[in-house]
């Protein structure tokens, strides 16, 4: 029994990272985060000024406790990027202050949302 809960948490996890292109799993909400790591990571791809999708790992204790293991990295907050680990806060907020961020996050953005025109 325990199995098939592990392994649905770990495909729930693979299907939210093909699902969003940007996705943050991170304590709380971009609006309300509950932690400090989260916050800014946060704050810095929100000022990239696109959408991205993030997953409140405390709503999801399942996936607090798996993710971590799928990724082969402890901590939160990680941010998935078409499918690829990027990294957690001092990633991101490094790749910010040296400008590799924000191209990233438009690049990925634009590209999707070309993909989304076509798909009509």
């Amino acid at each position: 029994m325990e199995q098939t809960d592990t392994q649905s948490t770990v495909d729930r996890i693979k299907q939210q990272i093909s699902e969003n292109p940007i996705l943050l799993y991170m304590k709380g909400s971009p609006k309300l985060p509950n932690c400090g790591f989260s916050a800014q990571a946060s704050q810095a791809i929100m000022s990239c000024g696109e959408p991205f999708a993030y997953v409140d790992i405390l709503q999801n204790p399942d996936i607090r406790s798996e993710l971590p293991k799928y990724a082969n990295w402890p901590t939160f907050p990680q941010l998935w990027v078409e499918g690829e680990l990027i990294g957690g806060c001092d990633i991101i907020l490094e790749m910010f202050q040296q400008g590799e961020l924000q191209p990233l996050i438009k690049e990925t953005a634009e590209k999707h949302k070309v993909d989304e025109d076509n798909a009509e």
